[in-house]
């Protein structure tokens, strides 16, 4: 209520301005009248006109004049170029701008044109709020720009959403200045906003699986649960996330082909994302023989230890524990578990690749032999 009120005021206000401008405006048209000795009014209402146009041309030169010297040098001491190319962009419609309300004030104050004021006044409003919202526009584009560029080079998020963000932002402006227009311009609302919902539940029902997928998209922009570049499980899928779209995710899988998910079942699912782990956690065992002396079993632990060693290893954080586990079919089996500090597959695979490199040279070293599936078979004579 107090928002209307303080609203209410405000165009109260401006229409009292105007008024005394208006009067202000027909006073001095009718001096110049006078003091030429003009007999038709309309020669003192252009050359004010005139006068009022020039003012605002200089006016203009005068803002562009402060963003070009001063703005502008300001914004290139500081650290981002994000303020210097909102100067840049807005500099040229603020221009305009100003030079648009001198036409006005230049047509106003023709009498002439009074039998036009009906057409006149809400096709410059109109142009007025179009202008403004064009401003705001320029300056949220730069800001997804800048804000793009920031994320691309982190290869974050899939450019398609954010140009999809900026579209929607630049038209929730020009829907706002409309219906900004359509309330000063006296149109009645209501109609238009009964008809607007009833076309919006039609759509909603009709577009229903999209929109799901659509409202899914912007889960996953803002929940993260994964980014283009992850390496994901997906049920009985696994991949590389290389694009996030607004109705699908696209997976490289492993052996190759692409996979396309609707973001619907990826906010549904269960999702397994190796990228976000810190480090990867190893558990390998093995087996020796039965015959291995007790003494050579005792030295295995130590062994291990000193092959997983971190200091030996790039990539391995921590050994965490080696056991004599369990004795097997036909195996004494032994469990190992160590830490990495990448989550990186082929790395890991590679770090385990030279442990067992390892672990056989030293078991041959010590005679200690790796057990593989054998029967001894006892015959009766």
């Amino acid at each position: 209520m107090r928002f209307n009120q303080s609203l209410n005021i405000t165009f109260f206000l401006g229409y009292a301005i105007q008024m005394n401008i208006e009067e202000l405006s027909t006073s001095i048209s009718e001096w110049f009248n006078e003091t030429f000795g003009f007999s038709d009014q309309i020669y003192g209402e252009l050359i004010w006109s005139i006068i009022l146009l020039i003012v605002f041309l200089i006016l203009g030169w005068i803002v562009e004049h402060i963003f070009e010297h001063y703005f502008k040098k300001l914004a290139k001491k500081t650290k981002t170029k994000l303020d210097d190319e909102i100067i840049k962009n807005v500099k040229k419609p603020i221009y305009v701008l100003v030079i648009f309300f001198g036409l006005f004030f230049f047509v106003q104050n023709i009498s002439a044109l009074e039998e036009f004021r009906d057409y006149i006044n809400p096709t410059f409003l109109l142009i007025e709020i179009l202008l403004i919202a064009y401003i705001f526009t320029r300056i949220t584009n730069v800001i997804f720009a800048w804000y793009a560029e920031r994320q691309e080079k982190r290869k974050k998020v899939s450019q398609h959403i954010l140009f999809v963000f900026r579209g929607i932002f630049n038209g929730i402006i020009y829907l706002i200045s409309f219906f900004i227009f359509m309330y000063l311009a006296g149109i009645d609302l209501t109609g238009l906003a009964i008809g607007g919902a009833a076309t919006a539940i039609v759509i909603g029902f009709a577009l229903q699986h999209v929109l799901s997928d659509f409202f899914s998209a912007f889960s996953i922009y803002f929940d993260r649960p994964f980014e283009i570049g992850d390496f994901i499980i997906v049920g009985d899928y696994a991949g590389t996330v290389k694009r996030i779209g607004m109705k699908s995710t696209r997976l490289q899988l492993l052996q190759g082909e692409e996979l396309i998910l609707s973001n619907k079942e990826l906010t549904t699912a269960s999702i397994r994302n190796f990228k976000k782990m810190k480090r990867r956690r190893i558990d390998f065992s093995f087996g020796v023989t039965y015959d291995t002396p007790l003494d050579k079993l005792k030295k295995i632990p130590d062994i291990i230890k000193s092959i997983i060693d971190p200091n030996k290893l790039e990539y391995v954080h921590n050994i965490d524990r080696v056991h004599f586990s369990k004795f097997g079919d036909f195996s004494l089996n032994f469990d190992v578990v160590y830490y990495m500090k990448t989550q990186d597959y082929l790395l890991y695979k590679d770090t385990q690749q030279e442990i067992n490199f390892k672990i056989k040279e030293a078991f041959e070293k010590e005679g200690i032999e790796m057990a593989f599936p054998t029967q001894t078979i006892f015959l009766e004579k």
